[in-house]
């Protein structure tokens, strides 16, 4: 917060107080006469009135900046399902949730109190945890009654490619059962935390941790997402670039070269190869939407933070 005054002088004369350098130039145009000497009026009977600028960066409703940040860290959290609330359980989710990830709960015994005070959803249900389709499912069972609790288990409730993580001590009988009883579509990772509740309870870091990637997703899948991931994000930047007709230039830099390259390696193959890339890669379509996105996030939050900061008369521009 800034804060400006004036105190009891001799003289009645009026000085112009003036905005200081380093506020955006839209405050510069605005002068305020202050007494130097105020009237002793009932009104004006301070002898030290600060003047308080009490925010220049509120949140707007074009505040573009701030819905991505939130936006961002939305994306990053995940929806994550316990399976046995007890001690480890509780203490799982306590440290999760407080990184941001929605947590769900499920225990014979009826834990809703504790999950109330975590802030965390408790079901007594497994049926009613699996139709709010958790991305991750962390199995917290004690290793006598796993078995028992997979074989009742409402799988089909759940999305395919779930992963299932357990936490069990004796890896080997985890990775056993889990492979017989989970679907194929469903991923596994056995996991050992090297500490609990008393050694992690101020934080994870540096604390060993040893995992098994049992079985994570379709091999051939990946390869799609790799090749949508690069090949097809490339050749569509360089057929997008020959679109804006990108052209050489006496001043080229060595990125504007690069660009020039990549349009000239792309842009020159047969429309059918790139179509072809298109048309037989299920993972193409997500891959323009995605970039369609960028494209519309980079443009908002320049536009936004050219209002932000000059007022809305940026170039005239107006936002919507």
């Amino acid at each position: 917060m800034l804060s400006f005054s004036y105190t009891k002088s001799r003289s009645s004369r009026f000085l112009p107080f003036h905005f200081p350098p380093f506020l955006p130039s839209f405050f510069h145009s605005v002068s305020l006469p202050l007494p130097l000497n105020p009237p002793k009026s009932s009104h004006l009977r301070l002898l030290h009135l600060p003047l308080r600028i009490r925010s220049i960066d509120a949140a707007q409703p074009y505040d573009y900046e701030s819905q991505l940040k939130s936006r961002h860290l939305k994306s990053q959290s995940l929806k994550i399902a316990i399976i046995g609330f007890g001690n480890f359980g509780q203490f799982l989710a306590k440290t999760l949730s407080r990184q941001g990830h929605t947590l769900l709960t499920y225990s014979r015994t009826n834990y809703s109190d504790v999950a109330k005070k975590l802030g965390v959803t408790f079901y007594s249900n497994p049926h009613d945890l699996c139709e709010s389709h958790p991305e991750v499912l962390i199995l917290c069972t004690s290793i006598l009654s796993t078995e028992k609790v997979l074989k009742s288990f409402p799988f089909q409730r759940l999305k395919r490619s779930t992963l299932f993580v357990d936490v069990l001590s004796v890896k080997e009988f985890a990775k056993n059962i889990l492979l017989k009883y989970l679907p194929a579509e469903f991923d596994i990772l056995c996991t050992h935390p090297m500490f609990g509740p008393e050694s992690g309870k101020t934080s994870w870091l540096g604390l060993p941790f040893v995992y098994d990637k049992v079985r994570i997703g379709n091999e051939e899948e990946r390869m799609n997402r790799y090749a949508a991931g690069s090949q097809f994000v490339t050749h569509t930047m360089g057929r997008v670039l020959e679109k804006f007709g990108l052209e050489s230039s006496p001043i080229n830099t060595k990125g504007y070269e690069t660009l020039l390259d990549l349009v000239e390696n792309t842009a020159g193959d047969s429309f059918e190869l790139y179509y072809g890339l298109f048309m037989y890669n299920q993972n193409a379509m997500e891959q323009l939407e995605r970039l369609d996105m960028a494209f519309e996030a980079i443009k908002r939050n320049c536009l936004g933070s050219c209002i932000k900061f000059i007022g809305g008369s940026c170039l005239g521009l107006q936002m919507d």
